[in-house]
């Protein structure tokens, strides 16, 4: 154990202010010692004791009041308490299907629930003003929907039902509460059972309905471009390009000029490939190898020079701004650049001259930088590699260009052992593939999972978009840092860490938090241990969001699940508007141009987040539908199934190998009574005492489909 430090000084009040503080800053929250510990960085022995000293005495003298045993909250009765309880805050609106919702407060303390009769028109990811009601004791922190700062959304889709003098927009997200009421004359040749784009018009303070029109008809629901093209719009993502962009694009000659290849370094005689899926159609990454003198490789990571062609100011940047990613849906890529660029002049296709900008390093077979290199270049690939083609290479040693691809791999392994070994997560999420017939509907659906294929070419790009953060980040003797666009990571909530340890510990897996590496080894360890359970799935999801969210930013704090102090997006400018922001940034920079405004940058950064979270979500719409569009005709049929989670509704299963998850109403198990035994993940039947418990396995059957809601009802076969 560690030697307790006396209470003296200077150094006893600095420490009681500091824990103080976390309790004064958090009034609605309770901390026992090691979460206070790890809101102040701390993660020594002796600092934790005397952090559990401080919180008994503020306990004695009544400023800390205990909420539940070995946790505290900042005691309001206290006549020391300097900090008035808010009355109000402002935060983001998480609202449910049954209209009742939480407001997430934008300082990240306790959630807000707030009744259907109190949201006052506000709608979910509204941006607001909560008036908070007194605490009544034994519940939840609740309030009212005072103002609504900032809508969250424009547009809604939705099947439109007509009447003879009205009509009513029934929309597709369980998450909008309300119908909208759309009038004859806003229809806009909407017809009775098609989908539709409306937005909101007017909404009366005394009506319950929206009022709204008609902006846009998407066509018969169940055809795979409408779906695909109702979720698009159901995230206000824009749906085509600007005449003015396809213009822009169509205008750029086929051949690259003689004198722009003059002023680049010339790759086009070093082997080069391509490693992607097998129906990617952009291809913005390329490998290169070049054997060096004492056992050296020169190692080129080449990534297309989209900035060559997407000038500032031009329709084309605008469109870009706007999108910030390339959403890839089930079966459709909708890019950020048109397509005359992203499957085109900036793809780097087998055989024909590209501009690239490249981060070219000399390594040893162990995987260490000897020399590093960044700037403009041409290059020619050798082949096109899918990643199932690499990947039998790799396991055989056979096959073409194999011993260069067997020279990538080596490093590539030395460098994940390397990211590892510094407190890196190996989070590995199977990922739901589909296979689909000429019109887009779903022939089988299969599970793909990274393997050392895919993770050669992730380790190199990890690599690259390091070196180039570092490159402008770290600081060097009499030089000011110049401001840059990272991708940063932060660490944990301690409460959610808290939380996720307790449920795991339940379920019998140990975890040890006292430090980052010791995090990350747990969280590995985890997720090998739970591998191919019926846990797996529910374990995951709630690790990941356990973890804080990846974002851009000027502002470096580096990213925690990487263990990276410097890192960003340079390696995906097809794809990623933040790495286009990169490649002109860090040009400029090698070029002497003075640093940039980080009020210009943080916005860009903040927007491009957003876009990439909306992506995320259409992306995973797309799946869902699909998965209920392939489970369509198989309405009856029965199949293996593993608890992926239970609510006080019902159980949630997953079908093995599809991963198709839908819900076992309890109000569907007529044979007993059952209820929700939440602190141990399991449904019991009061009667005959029958448990279905998170991860076990259980035979289901089909009862119903809802396409429109993506939402699956099983049956549970006995």
């Amino acid at each position: 154990m560690g030697k307790k430090k006396s209470l003296s000084g200077s150094e006893k009040n600095t420490f009681v202010k500091s824990v103080l503080d976390v309790f004064q800053n958090n009034p609605y929250s309770s901390f026992n010692y090691k979460q206070v510990a790890s809101r102040l960085g701390i993660q020594d022995r002796a600092s934790k004791d005397l952090i559990s000293l401080i919180i008994g005495q503020l306990f004695k003298n009544q400023e800390l009041a205990m909420s539940k045993r070995g946790k505290y909250q900042i005691n309001t009765e206290s006549p020391r308490y300097e900090k008035e309880v808010k009355t109000s805050l402002t935060g983001t609106v998480d609202m449910k299907q049954t209209g009742k919702a939480y407001v997430i407060p934008e300082d990240k303390s306790e959630d807000v629930f707030v009744a259907a009769t109190n949201t006052n028109h506000a709608l979910h990811g509204d941006k607001v003003k909560v008036f908070i009601f007194p605490r009544r004791k034994g519940h939840k922190l609740e309030g009212e929907i005072a103002e609504i700062i900032k809508r969250n959304k424009k547009q809604f889709v939705g099947t439109i039902e007509t009447s003879k003098n009205f009509a009513f927009l029934r929309p597709d997200n369980a998450t909008m509460p309300v119908d909208i009421f759309i009038p004859i004359s806003k229809l806009n040749g909407a017809k009775n059972g098609q989908k539709v784009v409306a937005v909101i018009t007017e909404w009366p303070a005394q009506s319950a309905n929206p009022f709204g029109e008609v902006k846009e008809v998407l066509g018969k629901p169940g055809d795979n471009r409408v779906e695909m093209q109702s979720i698009l719009a159901e995230i206000d993502f824009p749906l085509s390009f600007s005449a003015q962009a396809e213009k822009e694009a169509s205008s750029f000659p086929d051949a690259i000029p003689p004198a722009e290849i003059s002023t680049r370094k010339d790759f086009r005689q070093i082997f080069t490939i391509t490693i992607d899926p097998e129906d990617a159609k952009d291809f913005d990454d390329a490998i290169s190898l070049k054997q060096l003198d004492k056992g050296h490789w020169e190692i080129g990571v080449h990534i297309a020079d989209v900035s060559y062609y997407v000038q500032p100011g031009s329709a084309i940047e605008e469109e870009a701004i706007e999108r910030g990613t390339s959403v890839y849906m089930v079966g459709r890529t909708i890019p950020m650049l048109p397509e005359r660029l992203s499957n085109g002049l900036c793809s780097l296709k087998q055989g024909e001259d590209r501009l690239c900008f490249s981060a070219v390093f000399e390594m040893d077979e162990t995987g260490k930088i000897h020399a590093e290199w960044f700037g403009k270049t041409v290059i020619n690939s050798n082949r096109r590699f899918a990643y199932e083609e690499v990947q039998e290479i790799i396991e055989t040693g056979k096959g073409e260009f194999s011993t260069e691809i067997a020279v990538l791999n080596k490093v590539a392994l030395k460098l994940r052992e390397e990211r590892f070994r510094k407190g890196s997560f190996n989070f590995e999420t199977q990922e739901v593939r589909f296979k689909l017939d000429e019109l887009g509907r779903p022939l089988s659906i299969y599970l793909r999972e990274m393997k050392d294929a895919n993770k050669l070419i992730e380790d190199f790009m990890l690599l690259a978009n390091r070196k180039v953060a570092e490159f402008i980040g770290k600081k060097r003797e009499n030089q000011t840092v110049k401001t840059f666009v990272y991708r940063v990571h932060d660490t944990p909530n301690p409460e959610k860490l808290d939380t996720f340890t307790q449920f795991v510990e339940r379920l019998g897996y140990k975890m040890k938090i006292s430090s980052k590496k010791s995090l990350a080894d747990s969280f590995n360890k985890l997720f090998s241990d739970i591998k191919g359970t019926g846990t797996e799935t529910m374990i995951e999801t709630i690790a990941i969001r356990t973890m804080s969210k990846a974002y851009y930013s000027t502002n470096n704090i580096g990213h925690y699940g990487l263990a990276f102090q410097y890192y960003s997006h340079f390696t995906s400018p097809i794809r990623r508007y933040p790495d286009l922001m990169v490649h002109r940034l860090l040009f400029n920079y090698m070029n002497n141009a003075p640093s940039v405004s980080k009020e210009v940058y943080e916005p860009m950064c903040e927007h491009a987040s957003e876009m990439e979270r909306r992506a995320v979500d259409a992306e995973r719409m797309s799946v869902k539908y699909k998965q209920a569009e392939y489970m369509l005709d198989k309405i009856g049929q029965e199949f293996d199934a593993l608890i992926s989670g239970v609510s006080k509704w019902g159980i949630f299963a997953e079908i093995i190998g599809t991963k198709c998850e839908g819900m076992i109403r309890l109000r569907d198990l007529e044979d007993d009574y059952y209820y929700l035994d939440e602190e141990n993940y399991q449904i019991i039947g009061q009667r005959h005492g029958y448990r279905f418990k998170l991860g076990d396995k259980l035979k289901i059957r089909v009862k119903r489909i809802d396409l429109a809601r993506k939402q699956m009802d099983y049956e549970w076969v006995p």
